[in-house]
């Protein structure tokens, strides 16, 4: 081959450069083409979203608060249902009280019933009842005005929400009389008494075993409120009545100033309407006070301790209490009890639907130490101011 019919291998080369560095080219402005095309084409595509999308997005926010205003409409209404059912629960119970009461007043007299059974019948005791929100006191004849609205001011500051009542002697012979109506054996026997502090302590069991509550001393002071008497530990609804040591002997003289080793007090006393213990108690006073009568025993040296504690006071008190505890169909309880369950106690002790305080608990310091490891159990201060000490050793009526 002739040398200018042989290719030029540089120009070869030259021409494939060319080619490749054009398709470079274009491949470039291709892409930049594209780009710019993708990102005008996102831009129009965001600036005319489809109306109908703008419009669910409102709608459904529209639809939230709907719901929310529906859903705040039904707890308004299930607030004003539950208000109106608990106003006519309350109404219902109102009714049946004032049914329960009709019922009662419309039973039929006893005629040959005891004395207990009319007891029974006319005061039914329930234990699942809460305890009467009452407090019941007796004026002393030579308290001033002034101390006892202190004292009933004390009471009610510590307890909100109790009907508090301080008696004088007519008001208290008018509920007995009110109460008792269809028991006459009663009334005969609260009018034999020849005694004020008689009659006083025939009353606190009287409108104790009629209404329940607490039946207080107006020479009491309150020390924590009375809901904060029962132990957290305790089912309330296991309790039918409350009271607390009032002596307990660790010497052996105990019998110059009192009737038992270990007796349980009566100026403090809280209890649910028509308990056993307050019935057999008035059943004993009645019949103790009838017999008297018709024996002609009725006088008696009241400044004598123990003629009012075997009477009407706490040693009868105890007694009565005592032989509830070891009466099984009543207390449901196996074991024989005696005044050892109760010596040197420092913490309550729930018997049967009793519940027993220490000696402390009601007869509790005014002032004491905030390190004193009994303050919890402090609950009421007892004066014991025995107003009945200034009497005539015997009382005529």
């Amino acid at each position: 081959m002739t040398k200018s019919g042989r290719r030029n291998p540089i120009l070869n080369v030259k021409r494939w450069v060319w080619i490749l560095l054009s398709i470079i080219i274009s491949i470039a402005i291709l892409m930049r083409f594209l780009n710019n095309s993708k990102a005008s084409d996102l831009q129009k595509i965001l600036q005319n979203l489809p109306k109908e999308i703008s419009q669910n997005i409102n709608m459904a926010t529209s639809n939230q608060k709907q719901d929310q205003t529906v859903l705040d409409q039904f707890e308004e209404l299930a607030e004003e249902l539950k208000q109106r059912q608990d106003e006519q629960t309350k109404q219902f119970a109102k009714q049946r009280r004032i049914l329960e009461k009709k019922i009662n007043e419309l039973k039929p007299p006893l005629v040959d019933a005891t004395l207990r059974e009319k007891l029974a019948y006319t005061f039914d005791y329930d234990n699942s009842r809460r305890f009467p929100a009452f407090i019941w006191q007796v004026w002393a004849n030579d308290a001033s005005h002034l101390d006892i609205m202190e004292k009933k001011k004390i009471w009610d500051e510590h307890n909100p929400g109790f009907v508090h009542e301080i008696l004088n002697d007519d008001l208290a012979k008018a509920l007995i009389y009110h109460y008792y109506s269809t028991i006459p054996e009663v009334l005969e026997a609260y009018e034999a008494l020849p005694s004020r502090i008689l009659r006083v302590d025939f009353f606190k069991y009287l409108i104790l075993l009629a209404r329940g509550g607490i039946y207080a001393d107006v020479d009491t002071v309150p020390i924590q409120p009375i809901p904060n008497w029962i132990p957290e530990a305790v089912n309330l609804g296991k309790i039918g009545i409350i009271m607390g040591v009032e002596h307990d002997a660790q010497t052996p003289d105990w019998r110059s100033k009192y009737v038992r080793r270990l007796q349980f007090g009566t100026w403090i006393i809280q209890c649910k309407k028509g308990h056993p213990i307050l019935r057999e108690i008035v059943a004993q006073i009645t019949e103790m006070t009838l017999k008297k009568k018709e024996e002609q025993q009725l006088d008696i040296n009241v400044r004598n301790d123990l003629n009012v504690m075997s009477w009407t006071g706490s040693a009868l008190w105890t007694d009565v209490v005592f032989t509830y505890f070891n009466d099984y169909m009543k207390s449901g309880l196996n074991a024989k009890i005696t005044w050892k369950k109760f010596h040197n106690m420092i913490l309550p002790k729930l018997m049967s639907d009793v519940l027993i305080f220490p000696e402390f608990s009601f007869n509790a310091p005014l002032e004491f130490d905030k390190t004193d490891l009994k303050k919890n159990m402090y609950l009421v201060h007892h004066e014991g101011n025995k107003f009945w000490k200034t009497a005539p050793k015997v009382e005529n009526k």
